[in-house]
């Protein structure tokens, strides 16, 4: 057993969370008077930090970027955190990989509160020893500061852990943290993103993955 510990990412990669964070980011550039109607823009918000990407996409300075978090999250909390849904073959393999004897915990960027309510929500908690996320206040904000934190939880060896994820912060994240890194294609990375980034294997399929991982 090459990898017995499995770190997974959740948006883009169990789940599939375009119509809230979408909506949620609308809402919130609504408030600045932008009405962006751009899907392929607003779906780069799957997956990084919320505070980044305002300040990337839209030149926000760190003030409003925080501001707009919050405004993102006044939809969120409510309604867009539930406008969501689990990849068809994602409770298969969890069952497949934790028969197996894998070990498995989350790691988002997504403040653990909401993590939380949509691993609960969906049936996905019981297949996780750890959920670890960032906090509301922006502690543990980067991919690499949620694995170390997961590390240090489980006090596990990192030759024997594996990032998944579908996005480049997840292999960026699991590079720094020494670990190794699958990309999922089904995921919202833009072309060639997982391979320029350094992924150690790229999965199309959930099917795929599972090969990887078992």
């Amino acid at each position: 057993m090459k990898y017995k510990y499995i770190f997974f990412d959740l948006d883009g990669t169990l789940t599939d969370p375009k119509e809230g964070i979408t909506n949620c980011v609308k809402y919130a550039l609504e408030y600045y008077g932008i009405h962006d109607t751009n899907e392929q823009k607003l779906m780069r918000f799957i997956g990084p930090p919320l505070v980044d990407s305002f300040r990337e996409f839209y030149g926000f300075s760190e003030e409003q970027s925080l501001e707009a978090v919050e405004k993102y999250r006044e939809r969120f909390s409510s309604i867009g955190i539930f406008e969501n849904k689990v990849y068809d073959g994602v409770f298969d393999m969890l069952q497949r990989l934790t028969d197996s004897g894998r070990i498995l915990v989350l790691a988002t960027s997504k403040p653990k509160i909401f993590a939380d309510r949509i691993m609960a929500k969906y049936g996905l908690r019981p297949y996780f020893k750890l959920v670890c996320g960032s906090e509301l206040d922006g502690t543990r904000n980067a991919k690499d500061e949620v694995i170390e934190y997961a590390i240090a939880r489980l006090e596990c060896d990192r030759e024997q852990i594996i990032m998944v994820g579908d996005r480049r912060q997840d292999v960026i994240g699991a590079k720094k943290c020494g670990i190794a890194s699958c990309g999922v294609r089904f995921g919202y990375a833009e072309p060639c993103e997982l391979e320029e980034a350094g992924a150690d294997f790229i999965a199309n399929t959930i099917e795929d993955l599972i090969r990887v991982l078992l």
